[in-house]
């Protein structure tokens, strides 16, 4: 893990994220369940975490809000913090189906976290068919995103099923001593000194009183030709993010709620990745030419055909000093009319590449840090109509090419669940060990025919992987 991980102050695209689930439609928790071939064993398990927590300070932290929210959130240490909490073994009921799996992990994942405590949580599920377990990953995205989000599981996986427990080094004890010496004992109540200094001196990513001029812009536009330069340069800022206000496209996907329904489905790299070689473009526009395509032909399938559909499309910018999260959200049309699929993959190619060069000059990071002067009210109004502009969601995660273990249990697939954030599904990958297990997330009030989805997901990557 970086550094970086270890700074107590949110990031502004981390406070956004938490800001946002004022509004539970715009939750951000992610998910990851993974299939095992056998119960893990638990004690070696929790003593594992034992040592993670100690080694990633944000999984003993809860978050404590600034005052008036003029700065990001801070991360305490949580003096009530209770390892039995976080990891928690569950059953299934006979015969154990990988659908009744998947059903629990939607009812584990819909759950909003105690925002009191650390915003992560472990299940274990024995009792899957075939002498098989899971473990359901739950975290909340201002914790990581997916790549970080795998960085920290090598902190309890192994290369080898009876692979000796690590021991303590000196850096541990360092770092041990370090997370005590900032914040372990403070009062998380009481704002420091610093933490005032921090509040007025740098705290503000914006100057406060262009701030505060770009909310008196917003709620009177009329003033905006006298502005001063700085304040409408700004509002300029929100403006080109904000540029997006039709609606999203789908005449099925109109309708949105807070049940989900989850479905997994797997291609096999090597043949995906020549398919797309061969096509002259990179597996990330494979994959987003899958999912264009099963939404083409769900569509098609109920009677009502869409030439376009808007795609977003998670972009990592991880670097060796990123910290937790390090993306950004680029959005394109992609095309859903009955065409041939290579003729798709070149069409969303161009469309990918010219969306992720205009995404350089706007980052989530740059929206984030405009949005962190706006009132959590206009804030979140902001966000819902900007999630009503796009149909689907996707990510792709890099995971593991070799076989990995978790307390004796070998890992047998990885299936993610992304956060669907106001859209009708999110589809996200993550490789592992020659496949690429792909979690479909869905909204129940927007996509109403599940199975057939599921259906013509899995119908395109053959198509794809055969074109």
């Amino acid at each position: 893990m970086s550094e970086a991980i270890d700074d107590n102050k949110m990031s502004d695209t981390e406070a956004l994220m938490w800001r946002l689930e004022n509004d539970p439609h715009l939750a951000s928790t992610f998910a990851n369940v993974t299939i095992l071939d056998r119960m893990p064993d638990m004690d070696r398990l929790r003593r594992r975490m034992e040592r993670a927590v100690q080694r990633i300070p944000r999984l003993q932290q809860r978050v404590q809000a600034a005052p008036g929210n003029l700065s990001p959130p801070t991360w305490v240490s949580d003096h009530e913090f209770d390892l039995n909490f976080h990891i928690r073994e569950l059953a299934l009921p006979e015969p154990g189906t990988e659908r009744q799996l998947f059903d629990l992990a939607t009812l584990v994942t819909a759950d909003p976290f105690d925002r009191t405590r650390p915003l992560w949580q472990f299940a274990i599920v024995d009792g899957l068919e075939g002498g098989r377990a899971a473990l359901i990953q739950k975290v909340h995205h201002t914790i990581s995103d997916g790549e970080g989000g795998v960085q920290l599981s090598l902190e309890f996986l192994d290369l080898e099923r009876d692979a000796p427990e690590p021991i303590s080094s000196p850096d541990d004890e360092h770092r041990d001593n370090h997370n005590q010496a900032n914040g372990a004992s403070e009062d998380p109540d009481v704002l420091t000194a610093d933490a005032v200094r921090s509040l007025l001196a740098g705290g503000l990513r914006l100057p406060l009183g262009i701030a505060n001029r770009v909310r008196e812009l917003l709620a009177d536009p009329a003033q905006i030709p006298t502005a001063s330069a700085s304040a409408t340069e700004t509002l300029r800022d929100i403006g080109s993010q904000l540029s997006a206000t039709d609606k999203a496209r789908s005449p099925l996907w109109t309708e949105r709620s807070l049940r989900r329904h989850l479905d997994v489905a797997s291609a096999p790299f090597a043949e995906t990745r020549s398919a797309a070689r061969k096509l002259g473009g990179s597996l990330n526009t494979a994959f987003l030419t899958i999912a264009s395509e099963a939404a083409s032909r769900y569509h098609v399938e109920l009677g009502a055909p869409v030439e376009s559909l808007r795609a977003s499309m998670a972009v990592s910018t991880r670097s060796e000093i990123s910290g937790a999260n390090a993306f950004t959200i680029v959005r394109l049309l992609v095309p859903t009319g009955e065409i041939p699929i290579d003729e798709r993959f070149r069409s969303i190619q161009e469309a990918a590449q010219a969306a992720i060069g205009e995404s350089r000059a706007a980052s989530l990071e740059t929206l984030a840090t405009v949005a962190s002067t706006l009132p959590s009210q206009i804030l979140t109004r902001l966000a819902r109509q900007q999630t009503q502009t796009v149909d689907f969601a996707t990510s792709n995660v890099k995971g593991s090419p070799v076989a990995m273990y978790v307390a004796g249990a070998r890992l047998l697939h990885n299936y993610p669940a992304g956060p669907l954030s106001g859209v009708a599904f999110n589809l996200t990958l993550l490789s592992y060990r020659g496949n690429l297990d792909m979690g479909i997330n869905t909204d129940a009030a927007a996509v109403t025919e599940p199975e057939l989805f599921a259906r013509s997901i899995n119908e395109a990557i053959a198509d794809f992987i055969s074109a």
